[in-house]
Parts: structure tokens; C-alpha cells; sequence
């Protein structure tokens, strides 16, 4: 198995291992921090999030920048821009995309950095937190609520009020609802650390892409305690999507290796057009199931007119918080969702067997997830850990690796762009 003689004998790399963990852990800490210390308000997850991201961009401004970075960061760019366009067109504030995209850049560059014992320990460490966490919740749900009181969390930084029909202290969406597919296991959706149900299920298909394109390259117990985690959650999550992505996953570690690249390129309108089809057999579908939630982003994608796809009307963007290409086109343009597209598409590499499970299983990820829901899938609580193997694998398998290892030129000594001109 590639990397297992000498990722022991790499430096673990502490700031991008931090980074990393508290993406995934930090609204747990705070929920701790809300019920045991002090009470919290939405500034306390906003500067979280910026300090994280703060800390990520000074890491990287002091590598420096240089020409594997390029691509990103005119994605970086080119985001900024549309977000000023559409802040400036309709005289309002609005960052939602760019946040996104910020989180997408940070978690792509760091993962080019990171060697692999730091990558690997970084999932590690993830994995377990959530899996321990999950365990309580499954085994005592009163014990899980006085470690964390999700729902006095969630009402104090987001406003959320407590489900008046329950009193368990959960927070109100992972109650579920009478009706709801599920396979009984027990009486709410599983949430652990996230104490959500959404960002939970999320975290799931990221530890799915991340056993589908690095399980060659980890111990046999780490496939273990992977593949365990994603099962519990799975069962007790009842989420739909996840496992759907799951099960096609599993086909796709022997089947993506054999596709070529621009399957992942066409796997956006792909998926749109079964969403289309869906709708038209179900075309008043509105339940809250996996068909309902289609049909609906299928409804609200033809209800869409030129003003729109132009951002013309922002105010719209978030009433689309369950119709993912709805969303991003209201708040960043029609070229923003293009440029989402292609960047997903092609930016992760494509040469090895383990870059094609990458690139086919990050992408059916993220548009499958689009047509039922939004920002879910850009949460630095899930999207961190995917970006970051999307910058390692792309930079650590295949012809750059190779020709890193030879010794041409190596990342320690090339020169940043910035100083490239004397």
C-alpha cells in the first residue's frame, strides 16, 4: 500500500492538522463553550469561521503562492468579482458564495502542503471524534443533549427556536417526522458533533469519497473504523442521498479507474436531466422526500428568468435553501454555478486509479447533492476535509509527484510568483 513505510517518518505538519480538526469540531466546542461557560451569539460562529479561515490564508501566504496555485486562486478571483457585481447591482450585502469559495481555495491550497501522515491523522482524528460522539448519542440521547444542548445552541447564534412539540433538547430538524424514511433505529437523526442532521450526513460522503480514493493507502483497522463510522451514520441518520452515494460509490472503486475524466465534466447536466425527467412523471411532487425535494429544484430551476440567472434579484437567493443550483445562480449568477461546475470538474486530477475515484465520486457528491439541498455541501464543517484530499491527491499521485520525487524542482524551491520578478 502506497505512502504506509514512509508517511511515519514525515513531520506532521501541526498548523494544517488544526486547521483541519477544528473545521469539522468547532460548533461543537462552541455548543459546549454556550451551555457550560458563557452564552453565545452568531458573532461567536462568525469569527470562528473567519479566524479559522484567517490563520488558513496567513499559513499560505507565508509558503507563498506559486503556479500550482494559480488555478484556484482565479477561481478565488473571479468569485470576488461576481460577488461585488451582484453586491453592487442590487445595493446589498451578500457573501454567501464567496464564503464558500474562500473555504474551497483555503482547503485546496493546504491540502497541496500537507504530506500524507498529516492528511491521514487528520481524517483520523475526524473520524473518531465523530464516531465516539455518535456512539453516545445512539446509546443515551439524554447523556449526548447535556454534553452538547443542540437546540439552546442553535436558539441562542442562529435564531432557531426549539421544536414546542418535543423537549428533549435536540435541535428541531433532527426530530424528523412521522412518515420519514428511516430504518428505525432510533427515535431522531442521528447528528453527533454537527448536532445536525445535514452537516452529519455531508460528513458521511466525504469519509465515502475519501474510502473510495485513499483506502489503498491506509491500514487495514483504519478501513475499519471508516467504514464503520459511515455505516453507523448511515442507519441512523436516514439519509437518503447519502445512501444512494454510498452504494454507487462502492460499484464506483472498481468502475471510475475505467472512465474517463470528462465523465465527472457531464456528470452535472447528467444528473439534471434525470432531475428533469423525475419531474416530469412527478410534476407535483412536493413531499419532503428525495423526490419531492427534485421535482422542486426542477420547478424552481424553470420558474427562473434572465434577471435571475443575472443576479439581478439577490433577495430570492435565500428562499432557495433546498434547490442548490437555484441558490448559487441567485446569489453569484449564472457564471458562478458555470465556474462551480468546471472547477469541480476538472481541477482534481485524473491520471491514477485513485484520481479518478477522487474526481467521478467528488463530483456525483456535490451536483447529486445540489438538486436536494444547498449549503450543506460548502460548510467548512464537511467541505474542508474534501478540498484538502482534492489538493493533496492532486499533487501527490501521478506525473507531478513523479517529477517532484525526481527532483526537477520541488515546492521548497521554487520561487513564489509574487517574488518571481527581481
Amino acid at each position: 500500500m502506497a505512502g504506509k513505510g514512509t508517511t511515519a517518518k514525515e513531520p506532521i505538519d501541526y498548523s494544517i492538522l488544526a486547521v483541519s480538526v477544528l473545521g469539522v469540531t468547532y460548533n461543537a466546542i462552541l455548543a459546549f463553550i454556550n451551555h457550560n461557560i458563557m452564552p453565545l451569539t452568531p458573532t461567536a460562529v462568525v469569527m470562528s469561521e473567519i479566524l479559522i479561515l484567517a490563520y488558513s490564508f496567513g499559513y499560505i501566504l507565508k509558503k507563498g503562492i506559486f503556479e500550482e496555485d494559480i488555478i484556484p486562486l482565479g477561481y478565488l478571483l473571479a468569485t470576488i468579482v461576481l460577488t461585488v457585481y451582484v453586491m453592487v447591482i442590487n445595493k446589498a450585502g451578500y457573501i454567501d458564495h464567496l464564503r464558500n469559495v474562500l473555504i474551497i481555495f483555503a482547503f485546496t491550497v493546504l491540502g497541496r502542503w500537507s504530506n500524507e501522515r498529516t492528511l491521514r491523522l487528520a481524517f483520523k482524528i475526524c473520524c473518531l471524534t465523530v464516531l465516539a460522539v455518535l456512539v453516545c448519542e445512539i446509546i443515551s440521547t439524554p447523556a449526548y443533549v447535556a454534553l452538547v444542548h443542540p437546540a439552546e445552541y442553535f436558539q441562542n447564534t442562529r435564531g432557531v427556536p426549539p421544536a414546542t412539540y418535543s423537549d428533549v433538547g435536540l435541535f428541531r430538524g433532527a426530530l424528523g417526522f412521522e412518515g420519514r424514511f428511516s430504518f428505525g433505529l432510533i427515535d431522531h437523526r442521528s447528528s453527533s458533533i454537527f448536532l445536525e442532521q445535514v452537516s452529519l450526513a455531508n460528513f458521511c460522503g466525504v469519509m465515502v469519497i475519501y474510502l473510495v480514493s485513499f483506502a489503498n493507502r491506509i491500514t487495514l483497522f483504519d478501513r475499519l473504523i471508516f467504514i464503520s463510522t459511515v455505516v453507523l451514520i448511515l442507519v441512523t441518520n436516514d439519509t437518503r442521498t447519502m445512501l444512494i452515494f454510498a452504494i454507487v460509490s462502492a460499484a464506483g472503486y472498481v468502475i471510475y479507474p475505467f472512465i474517463p475524466k470528462i465523465f465527472s465534466f457531464l456528470m452535472m447536466p447528467g444528473i439534471v436531466m434525470v432531475g428533469f425527467i423525475i419531474h416530469a412523471y412527478k410534476p407535483n411532487a412536493h413531499d419532503d422526500d428525495f423526490v419531492g425535494r427534485i421535482s422542486g429544484t426542477v420547478r424552481n430551476i424553470i420558474a427562473m428568468d434572465l434577471p435571475a440567472t443575472m443576479g439581478l434579484e439577490l433577495d430570492k437567493a435565500t428562499t432557495f435553501v433546498d434547490s442548490g443550483y437555484v441558490y448559487i445562480t441567485y446569489g453569484a449568477t449564472i457564471f458562478g454555478l458555470i465556474m462551480f461546475w468546471l472547477f469541480v470538474s476538472f481541477y482534481p486530477a485524473g491520471q491514477t486509479p485513485n484520481q479518478k475515484r477522487l474526481c467521478h465520486s467528488l463530483s456525483l457528491f456535490m451536483f447529486l447533492n445540489l438538486m436536494i439541498g444547498s449549503t450543506a455541501i460548502f460548510s467548512m464543517k464537511t467541505a474542508g476535509l474534501g478540498w484538502l484530499l482534492v489538493g493533496f491527491l492532486k499533487f501527490n499521485e501521478g506525473t507531478k509527484a513523479t517529477a517532484g520525487m525526481r527532483g526537477s524542482t520541488t515546492q521548497s524551491e521554487r520561487t513564489p510568483i509574487g517574488n518571481a520578478v527581481s
